[in-house]
């Protein structure tokens, strides 16, 4: 049997079903051919499955960020076979990950959940990931396909940018990933490029099908097919459904001849094909049974190899810590994830505060939150809910008629609710009911409150405290939903003392076109707190200690997926924090928990200073791992880390008149900076380790590749990242002042050295040329200079090559 002999099979109305979604995050089946339905999932760095339940936890890995960082394909590798375990695990067929759009701006608010600023490292860590994800069984999904760098505006920009930019950068990300590692699947974008919406742009076809030979299906971002219109083009399946543009509009235009039925067999045999290699058609051969792997050992690794030590006057590892102050917000409660549909709910968390009690069980530990970082409502910790209905932990959640009937109700264990798709009856329902018995640990003034887009009521006590609308800022559908603004009203409390919670949502007044999509969290905004009284605090336990360590971080209103930063600087007065801590001990060490660029104006201040991005949930263990020498900080920077937000060279993100436009063209990133002559805080590629290293005796091989000699040179086991740039200072063609050809990884012990082989990207010496005869790859002969070093401006050694 053959997926063609299948098709021949199906009437028309039957291959226009399937090929939009039966429901928010699955497919139709057809039983009459053996095809069953298949689920797809978020997200990139864990896999959520179809509903979002905490009751159904998942392995939350360190961010995109932190993998990148780590430079390491093996690495990649492995986070992609961990990512198909969770999926299998799941009863998931595809995950939709990786996310390999560029950092082209800091400012992007997606920007954790990408790669890097570099298309040649994106592009391997992309393939890398996307082989060991189709290992198992389960599709890959890079995405999103192509240029939707940037959030704002999102659903309707359109970025203008030309063909030789689109082809050497954004779409060169991509590349690898299905000419190598042949993915599965390919997500369309939900903006413009170039005047045509992603889903209805030629770019699916070539070079994506044509040049590239990709024969996997092409899905929409959600609710991204809008017209008939992207049926003429090599766009497969429209998600979400059951309701799409696509349907009995589609079967009338086949009919009618306007859409032809040769393009509409092309996307069912591909989406039969995909069922096949997942093991959802009958007649096919079965994936494999998976290995078993360690998934929370792998996030605690992970999270170390990410981990890029940035400075480090002597103070670290340490080795003589009888008395630490852990300072801050995020060291208590950290951020293992960045906001938006990428969130998974792991079933525990270990912050940097757990993992050095954990690893440091004989030093005296004090904690001090130093300043609040905190914005908006924040879940109720589960242990302080008592289910009123059960008397057990938790909450009753009720979905109530217009005439108060109960429709639907359930226990949860989460005041953080989200509903995408799922049996709950969002549309149906007029009113939603969350009650929970709270009993605070603390006593004072808090603001209890909600965060969701409708009008609600908030009771304590069984007494209204406040009723109010909440609007959504702008029309991001992501954003609404999973970034919603908060309502809270004041309420003294006593530890110990049980408050009975109840939150009444009016469903039917939401704004922003939720549809059957429900978001809402019940908590507590921050307490009013004076902060020059929480830095004192803090000094002072810093000064009564060894060492200071400060976790500093985002929050889940700077870093999410819906809308852009408009800031680069920490937010609240974290900043003050540092510089006061620094003052009263030289022994400071500061930990950066955000998933993107930060400005760090008191970074020659302090004895330290790590990049951990969102560590995942083994963070605090991995982060204890590294500060104690236990494992090498193991990252180097995927991405320029700037002095001043003045500085960086390529950062607008927000459409004019509708429009985003590429016009650094080929230089973005490091190359932006090159070109400006601009000095960031640190570069591209940057990252220190506890040994030494020295490399020499460059040679290059051919253009595929070049050889040198790494040898450790200091008293301890480490990992290099070894970088091979290249340069073209005479050229005819606007080239970067350099860009990265290709890297490796080398482990050693202290004092061995070896010979290692770096490949280079297929394209390193290549252009794309556009002229009157055609566009296409070529070479400008001549002599090119080939670097290689620890950063794209540490290049000790070179070599030159002749290009005919």
């Amino acid at each position: 049997m053959n997926v063609d002999d299948l098709l021949g099979r199906l009437s028309l109305e039957e291959k226009v079903r399937i090929l939009t979604g039966q429901d928010f995050w699955s497919t139709h089946a057809l039983p009459a051919i053996g095809l069953r339905s298949m689920v797809l999932s978020d997200g990139p760095s864990g896999v959520r499955g179809a509903v979002w339940d905490e009751r159904d936890p998942s392995l939350n890995l360190p961010s995109a960020t932190a993998l990148s960082s780590s430079w390491d394909l093996g690495i990649a590798h492995r986070y992609g076979v961990v990512s198909a375990l969770e999926a299998r695990r799941k009863h998931v067929d595809v995950v939709l990950g990786p996310t390999i759009n560029l950092h082209r701006s800091p400012l992007g608010g997606r920007h954790f959940e990408a790669f890097s600023e570099d298309p040649v490292l994106t592009a391997d860590l992309a393939a890398a990931y996307v082989a060991g994800v189709q290992e198992l069984g389960v599709g890959a999904t890079p995405k999103h396909y192509v240029a939707n760098d940037f959030e704002t505006d999102r659903f309707t920009a359109n970025v203008v940018v030309d063909e030789r930019t689109l082809r050497e950068v954004y779409l060169l990300a991509f590349e690898k990933a299905v000419t190598q590692s042949k993915a599965w699947l390919v997500m369309s974008a939900y903006n413009s490029i170039n005047g045509a919406t992603a889903s209805e742009n030629e770019l699916l076809e070539t070079p994506l099908n044509t040049d590239w030979g990709f024969d996997g299906v092409v899905v929409s971002d959600w609710t991204a097919v809008r017209s008939v219109e992207s049926a003429k083009h090599s766009q497969d399946l429209a998600m979400p459904g059951p309701v799409g543009a696509w349907g009995d509009a589609l079967v009338d235009a086949v009919r009618s001849g306007e859409v032809e039925q040769v393009a509409i067999d092309r996307k069912v045999r591909r989406i039969l094909a995909l069922a096949a290699r997942v093991g959802a058609l009958e007649g096919f051969e079965k994936p494999a049974d998976p290995p078993q792997i360690d998934g929370v050992a792998f996030a605690r690794t992970a999270a170390a190899e990410g981990t890029v030590l940035l400075r480090n006057e002597g103070a670290l590892p340490w080795s003589d810590v009888r008395k630490l102050a852990v300072i801050g917000h995020n060291a208590r409660d950290a951020r293992t994830q960045g906001g938006g549909s990428a969130t998974v709910i792991p079933e525990q968390v270990v912050s940097p505060l757990d993992g050095l009690r954990a690893a440091l069980p004989d030093a005296e530990i004090t904690y001090s939150i130093g300043a609040i970082v905190q914005e908006g409502v924040a879940e109720l910790p589960p242990a302080t809910m008592t289910n009123p209905e059960s008397g057990q932990q938790g909450a009753r959640v009720r979905f109530l008629g217009g005439d108060g009937a109960e429709l639907f109700a359930e226990d949860r264990f989460s005041s953080a609710l989200v509903y995408l798709g799922g049996d709950a009856p969002v549309v149906e329902t007029t009113t939603f009911e969350f009650r929970t018995t709270w009993t605070p640990a603390e006593s004072g003034a808090v603001r209890l409150g909600f965060a969701s887009v409708g009008h609600g009521r908030i009771f304590a006590d069984g007494k209204l405290l406040r009723e109010d609308t909440a609007v959504p800022v702008g029309n991001d559908l992501g954003a609404a939903i999973l970034s919603p603004p908060s309502i809270s009203t004041p309420l003294d409390v006593t530890a110990g003392t049980p408050v009975d919670v109840r939150v009444e949502l009016d469903l039917h007044t939401a704004e922003g076109g939720l549809g059957n999509a429900l978001s809402i969290t019940v908590g507590v905004e921050p307490a009013d707190d004076d902060p020059q009284a929480l830095i004192d605090e803090a000094v002072a336990a810093a000064r009564a200690a060894d060492v200071a360590l400060v976790v500093v971080g985002t929050n889940s209103k700077v870093e999410s997926e819906g809308y852009d930063r408009t800031s680069l600087a920490l937010p609240g007065h974290q900043d003050d924090l540092v510089r006061a801590v620094a003052a009263a001990n030289p022994r400071t060490v500061v930990v950066v928990n955000a998933g993107s660029p930060v400005l760090l104006p008191w970074r020659d201040d302090v004895a330290a200073v790590l990049a951990t991005y969102f560590g995942g949930q083994q963070y605090g263990d991995a982060l204890a791992d590294v500060l104690l020498g236990r494992v090498e900080p193991g990252g180097r920077l995927p991405t320029t880390w700037p002095r001043t937000q003045e500085d960086v060279p390529v950062i607008d993100v927000t459409p004019k008149d509708g429009v985003v436009r590429y016009d650094e063209g080929v230089h973005i990133g490091y190359r932006a900076w090159l070109k400006a002559g601009a000095e960031p805080a640190y570069e591209f590629g940057h990252g220190l380790g506890y040994t030494t290293w020295e490399l020499s005796e460059l040679r290059a091989n051919d253009p595929s590749s070049v050889a040198l000699t790494v040898r450790n040179t200091g008293d301890r086991a480490g990992k290099h990242v070894v970088q091979v740039y290249v340069e073209r200072p005479e050229s005819a063609v606007d080239r970067p002042v350099r860009w990265l050809a290709g890297f490796a990884v080398v482990r050693l012990e202290a004092g061995q050295a070896r010979e290692i082989t770096v490949l280079l990207h297929e394209h390193t010496f290549e252009h794309w040329a556009v002229t009157d005869q055609g566009s296409g790859w070529t070479t400008e002969p001549g002599a090119f200079t080939i670097r290689a070093g620890s950063s794209v401006s540490d290049l000790p050694l070179s070599t030159e090559l002749e290009i005919r």
